[in-house]
């Protein structure tokens, strides 16, 4: 069984009457990609930043490889750290940049050498050593950045949002570089985004934080799939909630009433152990099958009906605005087979869903206005 590389024992940040960090507790395995996502303000920074040493915690112990450094500087932490900035030295040329860490170590001229033209291989800069930062794309000194990085052979790699400043389409490119260098070097990499996508694509586990606090802590397709919370729903990927009210259980299915007065039937297993009365019912865009209202609905499927208003066509896939039950807006997402004729805004449509592709969760505080925003 991997051990813990990095845990973090009821840390908090105060800063001044704002709380950043609240009681925070996770252990991160050796060799894992774990990410921390959310919002604007939800702590994911400053909780890279007391692992890093950048940020001491008001309360609570950081630990990395088993040995408590809550009080060492981020010099005596087997630590580095990747920023958004890159934060290259301009004047020195790539290799220099690579190098210059090892060259404060004292390590000795041919062992820098080798170690500089391994990992400059590793990110695919072969070539590169004698460009000043000046002279390349924002993707290849994010390369330089990494690579500075990893010569050092920590221990832990800390990433923060290293690729917001990239394109999209270089931004996606460098999420499997990502994933890929972290394999072949089998360095644990903590990884801080904003960017849902960017975390599902590369993460082994990671935490959806919120107000300080980790809100679900587990792989991408089980929190996707099964979110614990409506914020956690509602932020990673689209999804379509509407309000409903717990009814009978038999034959492990739990029947719930929507606030509109029909019912949808989800398995009792996928009921959350402490829930109430009322409840968000869930199903993401993908899962649904939409149909025009006058066809006959799949048997067995949980169903609603509404008035299409957006049709959108983006290539691989339709995607559709419905106005759903009690004024709700659904979404659903069909994969583009070229199979049947697309319903048009205007047409009264039914849409559709297999019992086990339901989610139920509780109903959320209301968001902050940075939470919107996101």
């Amino acid at each position: 069984m991997p051990e813990v590389d990095v845990r973090l024992e009821r840390v908090t940040k105060e800063f001044g009457d704002t709380v950043a960090v609240d009681d925070l507790s996770v252990d991160i395995t050796e060799g894992e990609f774990f990410s921390m996502l959310g919002p604007s303000g939800c702590g994911k920074t400053t909780t890279l930043r007391m692992i890093g040493g950048f940020e001491d915690p008001t309360y609570g112990t950081v630990y990395l490889g088993g040995r408590d450094v809550t009080d060492d500087p981020p010099y005596r932490r087997d630590v580095n750290t990747v920023f958004q900035s890159y934060a290259l030295f301009p004047h020195l040329n790539v290799f220099d940049n690579v190098a210059f860490g090892l060259r404060r170590k004292k390590v000795g001229k041919e062992e820098i050498q080798r170690r500089v033209q391994e990992v400059m291989h590793l990110v695919d800069l072969r070539g590169f050593g004698e460009r000043k930062p000046g002279q390349m794309s924002g993707g290849q000194q994010q390369r330089v950045a990494l690579a500075r990085a990893l010569v050092n052979s920590p221990k832990v790699l800390l990433l923060d949002e290293p690729l917001g400043a990239l394109d999209l389409k270089l931004r996606k490119q460098m999420q499997l570089e990502l994933k890929r260098i972290q394999q072949e070097v089998g360095i644990t990499f903590i990884y801080v985004t904003h960017d849902q996508e960017e975390a599902m694509t590369m993460s082994d586990r990671l935490a959806v934080m919120r107000r300080g606090r980790i809100e679900q802590l587990g792989e991408p397709e089980e929190v996707y799939d099964n979110p614990a919370t409506e914020f956690v729903a509602g932020f990673l990927g689209a999804s379509n909630l509407l309000d409903g009210e717990i009814g009978s259980h038999q034959d492990g299915i739990t029947t719930i009433k929507l606030s509109t007065g029909s019912t949808v039937l989800v398995p009792s297993d996928r009921m959350p152990p402490d829930v109430e009365t009322q409840v968000k019912v869930g199903v993401r865009p993908e899962k649904i099958t939409i149909r025009n209202d006058s066809e006959d609905l799949p048997a067995g499927y949980n169903s609603v009906s509404g008035l299409l208003r957006v049709a959108t066509y983006i290539g691989v896939s339709h995607q559709y605005k419905i106005d759903g039950p009690g004024g709700t807006e659904l979404t659903v997402y069909v994969q583009n087979l070229g199979a049947v004729t697309p319903p048009a805004p205007g047409e009264k449509v039914s849409l559709a869903w297999r019992p086990e592709h339901t989610f139920v969760v509780k109903p959320s505080a209301s968001l902050s206005e940075e939470e919107e925003e996101e």
